[in-house]
């Protein structure tokens, strides 16, 4: 059956025209002649969804009929992108989309923009699973995601005299075409209450209580050959509407129970810096894994009856530690409303659960204040600090100072790691640093459990999509089918040291440059040349992300150009990109002096085209897929030790762009697949990090040690880039000078000298294409589909159903 649904999938550009019209009138209900550029969108996206129905529900029939494993993935981000073209993509019907569209005499490029990205994530986090989401789809590997369908999400980014401003995200003020809401797939959610005793069991009696709905996008594989379920939730109110009070007159307190419950899906990771915020985010978790949990045991429950043999027909991955609830709830699940032991719905339940760990940074491990977890989750409360004393008398040589509950908080990180029969890293730097830093106790008690799990992203988004021009030289190369099979992609390597192989990758690259140089001038006002080197960090804003570093080797390298005007300087363009947290300070003050810089440097004649800054607002997945392929240089600098893994760093390999970076994540891997010839390495290792940490003087002797930097941090400090506002940056100088904890300063002159490297590679064509192409060339180790296919086999036990 899913064969001949494949095979269906084939069609000409005039039964897509017909479909269109069809929807056009029925759906829409607009004729052609009156139909504006949303309107097409909506009926070309409906058309391309019916494609996508019929081997979404063979997958589905398949997967009962033959008893397969499913994989259960939560996330709290799902950071999907616009999902028009990377349909249409996949089922093979661009062309034909692209013929159909414009015989009606429409843009298929215009529609394309016109969508929305779906506000469900913020950072590599959520791309990362949107990525798997694809992944697993393509490999046959039967999944579901589950996430929250946030009605606002993270937010949206402007800039206001270069300062960081947050509005709402408006994602979902138009329909949505590609997901099905499905109201029958509901269930009530529980909060705060008191514990009651009945006929000696434990009985959980919830004072507040929302209703999870579902919403359901199928994610198509490559080919049309298998697709899966992306279900998000919607909080919706247990108390429509209180009729009495409105009749009363107060109408506000009629609608609030709505309102509240909306609350819970209405934007991505609420500002915890107050009480409510922090039972705000809470209770966002506990509403994704509850509902997610009630929805797999449903689902169980309609094929089997044995409780007991759920391992061996769900795994499920907790994406972080924001799912980490997923332990307690799944062990209340099967003990208060199925009548299981303790003990026993305990290692059913890690049997059943893997967690990835993401992060090393102590602010990501959630913890929670014992009063607010046992207030918002009393029940959850009593189960947590009963698995704990379950894993301190399993394990009596355990420290005292290990465990769950300590000092008043929850551990999620811990909760996690116990409750979870495997747990990864993201790259092979992260995953030792995993076992000897975040977890050592827990390691030496369950040697084996951390494993490695390199991240990796679909080249058919961020290849064969987001890059058309270097995919059709890839083909035209090495032959179709490498989007599925990226270690095809070595191929290449002979082509390399032809001239025309050379010649028609710089071609294609600076198709790429002309195209993103079009669009900065029509988003920012600021002419760039596309002859520069595009020099690029587009990620979330944080002090270890080292976004400063960047932007004072920028004005560093500013003041030597205007130093040395006559220098054979080579033209660059340093574009940034990314979110502040709302509440994160530094960051936001990070941004305002990257844009300050920016406003000076091009406006400066001294420099001209050989410096431009640029950052436009509202960095997203749509924004990467047009400067990801234009790049010339990645910059990937955080301090060592800090980044788990990393995925943009992948995809900028992918297109050609050499690294700039630091021993971290997995710039470590990606070195050793390109070489070290073909990666601009610089910067401390993850030990001497920790060793120069414990120099209390260490920024201010590398300070004193470099000239240039000295020079930088004066001209701030004297309000060069703020004369309006010269003390404007005192604090962040100062930051510098005496609590430079990610250790800027002392990998300034280093990361200084590399990016004079760059230069002069840059300035060398032939070597630097050489470079280039070998970075794509040996990527087919970062596709998401080999970390998926080792997660089918080491974490969830499952097999391809194709």
């Amino acid at each position: 059956m899913l064969d001949k649904a494949v095979t269906d999938l084939s069609l000409t550009p005039n039964v897509l025209k017909a479909d269109v019209l069809r929807h056009l009138t029925f759906i829409i209900g607009k004729d052609a002649s009156h139909a504006s550029l949303y309107d097409w969108r909506m009926a070309l996206s409906y058309a391309i969804r019916d494609r996508i129905v019929e081997p979404w529900f063979a997958s589905t029939r398949r997967t009962w009929a033959e008893g397969h494993k499913r994989v259960y993935y939560l996330s709290m981000e799902f950071l999907i992108g616009r999902l028009l073209e990377d349909a249409t993509i996949n089922l093979g019907l661009y062309d034909v989309a692209d013929q159909a569209m414009a015989d009606l005499g429409q843009d298929l490029r215009a529609i394309i923009a016109d969508e929305p990205d779906a506000a469900l994530g913020n950072g590599g986090l959520g791309r990362l699973a949107a990525c798997f989401m694809e992944s697993m789809a393509t490999l046959g590997c039967p999944a579901y995601g589950y996430g929250i369908r946030y009605e606002h999400g993270l937010f949206r980014q402007r800039f206001e005299s270069g300062r960081q401003i947050e509005a709402p995200e408006d994602w979902l003020s138009q329909p949505h075409p590609w997901e099905f809401a499905r109201p029958e797939a509901a269930y009530t959610i529980g909060f705060k209450g008191h514990m009651e005793t009945q006929e000696g069991r434990d009985i959980w009696v919830p004072s507040e209580t929302v209703i999870a709905e579902a919403h359901d996008t199928p994610v198509i594989g490559w080919q049309g050959k298998w697709a899966n379920t992306l279900r998000l939730w919607n909080a919706k109110s247990t108390t429509k509407f209180d009729l009495d009070r409105f009749n009363r007159g107060d109408y506000a307190a009629a609608a609030e129970p709505e309102a509240l419950a909306r609350t819970l899906s209405r934007v991505l990771y609420p500002d915890d810096t107050t009480y409510q915020g922090k039972e705000l985010r809470l209770k966002q978790e506990y509403f994704l894994t509850s509902a997610a949990l009630q929805d797999i045991l449903r689902r169980y429950l309609a094929s089997y009856s044995d409780l007991k043999a759920l391992p061996k027909h769900v795994a499920i991955q907790m994406n972080d530690t924001h799912p980490a609830l997923a332990g307690p709830e799944l062990v209340r699940l099967l003990t208060d409303i199925h009548g299981l032991g303790f003990d026993e719905a305990l290692l059913i339940a890690r049997a059943c659960l893997g967690y990835t760990n993401h992060t090393l940074l102590p602010e990501a491990l959630e913890r929670w204040a014992t009063f607010t977890f046992g207030n918002v989750l009393p029940r959850h409360m009593q189960i947590v600090e009963r698995i704990d004393g379950w894993h301190r008398n399993a394990y009596p040589n355990r420290p005292h100072y290990v465990g769950i509950v300590k000092h008043q908080e929850v551990r999620m990180g811990e909760l996690a790691f116990i409750m979870s029969h495997k747990v990864n890293g993201v790259s092979a730097l992260h995953s030792d640093l995993v076992k000897k830093t975040l977890f050592p106790e827990l390691h030496k008690l369950h040697p084996g459990r951390i494993i490695n799990q390199t991240n990796g992203v679909t080249p058919r988004r961020w290849l064969k999509m987001a890059n058309r021009p270097l995919a059709r030289l890839i083909t035209d190369t090495i032959g179709a089918g490498w989007e599925a099979d990226l270690d095809r992609l070595r191929d290449l390597e002979p082509h390399v040291g032809e001239a025309g192989f050379r010649a028609a990758f710089d071609a294609a690259k600076r198709e790429n440059k002309v195209r993103l140089a079009a669009w900065v001038k029509a988003e920012t006002g600021v002419t760039i040349s596309p002859d520069a080197l595009f020099d690029v960090q587009i990620k979330r804003i944080h002090e270890y992300k080292r976004q400063l570093l960047n932007i004072l080797q920028a004005v560093a390298h500013w003041h030597a150009v205007r130093s040395d005007p006559g220098g054979n300087w080579v033209p660059r363009v340093r574009i940034f990109g990314g979110k502040a947290a709302p509440g994160y300070a530094v960051a936001k003050e990070i941004i305002r002096l990257i844009n300050d810089v920016a406003t000076v440097v091009n406006n400066d004649p001294a420099t001209g085209d050989r410096l431009k800054i640029i950052y436009p607002a509202n960095y997203n997945v749509s924004m990467a897929e047009a400067v990801i392929p234009a790049s010339d240089l990645s910059e990937q600098i955080s301090t060592a030790g800090k980044e788990a893994s990393g995925t943009g760093n992948m995809k900028f390999m992918m297109n050609g762009a050499p690294t700039i970076g630091t021993l971290d994540g997995a710039n470590v891997e990606i070195l050793q697949e390109v070489g070290a010839e073909n990666f601009f390495l610089f910067g401390l290792t993850t030990d001497q990090v920790t060793k120069r940490r414990e120099d209390p003087d260490h920024a201010k002797a590398a300070i004193e040690a470099s000239q240039p930097l000295q020079d930088v941090l004066q001209m701030i400090a004297e309000g060069r880039f703020s004369p309006e506002e010269p003390d404007r940056y005192h604090d962040l100088v100062h930051r510098v000078w005496h609590h430079d904890y990610f250790l800027v300063a002392s990998d300034f002159a280093a990361y200084h000298d590399a990016q004079a490297r760059v230069g002069e590679a840059y300035a060398d064509r032939d070597r630097w294409l050489k470079m280039a192409a070998l970075n794509t060339a040996r990527s087919g180790f970062f596709s998401s589909d080999r970390t998926i296919g080792s997660y089918m086999k080491d974490i969830w036990s499952v097999t391809s159903a194709l």
